[in-house]
């Protein structure tokens, strides 16, 4: 089995944060969004191959990763986009990565900013057990948030509807883009030939659903999509389990900081309050109330209040 992690996106609503680095490699506690999901494949066996599926941009950021980190399996697939005008959509994407790679295996495919609750291995066992389409659903609990999704309706655990971010959603049981297709499901240049959406890999699995049969794999641990600076720190948050991280580098001088902060190495904060904050490196803070924020490097920040806020880099704000 082959497992692809799709980390192409170019993260436009996370700027000025993720506008010079991939969303995917943001900090997540010691750790990155990416890795949890990595660190979960390189122990299962029955996949011997890892693509990281990235855009051209930022291909060289990826490939640093995974030089420095302990994962054996894992390399990066390059689409040749450098811009969310260029970029190929998903399906389109995961096209080319099966025909660039000659990918002719089941496959295994993850969005890589999904910060999963429930073990890949348990999903990928519920894949094997019925060697069929199969796609992991979360109960988001809300209309408006199921909207955003892939809409699942289900029966004794075969799919019975999928639509694709529907306006007016008649449940909230949602796919959560993780996705286990065997080799003869693999329709990617099929789908594509007919002139179907290629930006969202919903729209494949609505298609897949109408002529084949598609089971879930449902779940109802923690899930958070990272899309959003929101949803990020909210993932910080439960990574973190109100406490705090600091590097040995990092200064805390006379300052508070409450619950979820993240302090990387050679930032200062003096004289300061911080709750539910990532502070990135290099990042001076004095005399400052942050709350519910992400400051990233050499920002300089003095005698001011922010709550939700996105602090570009190189950024000084003063009263």
């Amino acid at each position: 089995m082959k497992a692809i992690v799709l980390a192409g996106g170019y993260a436009t609503r996370m700027w000025p944060i993720t506008r010079h680095r991939p969303k995917m490699l943001l900090p997540l506690g010691e750790g990155t969004v990416i890795g949890r999901i990595l660190s979960q494949l390189e122990v299962d066996e029955r996949i011997d191959e890892t693509y990281v599926s990235v855009n051209r941009r930022f291909a060289g950021e990826f490939e640093t990763f995974l030089a420095a980190s302990e994962f054996e399996r894992p390399r990066v697939s390059v689409e040749e986009t450098e811009s969310e005008l260029e970029k190929l959509g998903v399906v389109g994407a995961l096209g080319q990565l099966v025909e660039r790679e000659g990918i002719d295996d089941d496959l295994l495919i993850v969005a890589g900013d999904n910060l999963l609750g429930f073990p890949m291995r348990e999903f990928v066992d519920a894949f094997r057990k019925r060697e069929a389409p199969t796609i992991a659903t979360y109960d988001v609990g809300d209309l408006e948030k199921a909207s955003s999704y892939g809409l699942v309706e289900v029966t004794d655990g075969r799919v019975t509807s999928f639509q694709e971010k529907p306006e007016n959603p008649g449940s909230t049981l949602v796919s959560i883009a993780c996705y286990a297709l065997p080799r003869d499901a693999i329709a990617f240049d099929e789908y594509l030939t007919h002139g179907n959406n290629p930006d969202e890999i919903g729209w494949f699995v609505q298609w897949l659903q109408a002529r084949q049969s598609v089971y879930t794999y449902s779940f109802d641990d923690v899930w958070y999509d990272i899309g959003s600076a929101e949803s990020y720190l909210d993932a910080v948050g439960w990574t973190l389990e109100g406490e705090s991280v600091v590097a040995e580098s990092a200064t805390v001088e006379d300052s508070t900081l409450e619950e979820n902060v993240h302090v990387m190495g050679g930032a200062t904060v003096t004289d300061s309050r911080l709750r539910d904050t990532v502070v990135f490196p290099e990042t001076e803070i004095e005399n400052s109330e942050i709350g519910r924020s992400i400051v990233d490097q050499y920002a300089s920040i003095s005698d001011i209040e922010l709550n939700d806020a996105l602090v570009g880099p190189y950024t000084s704000l003063n009263r």
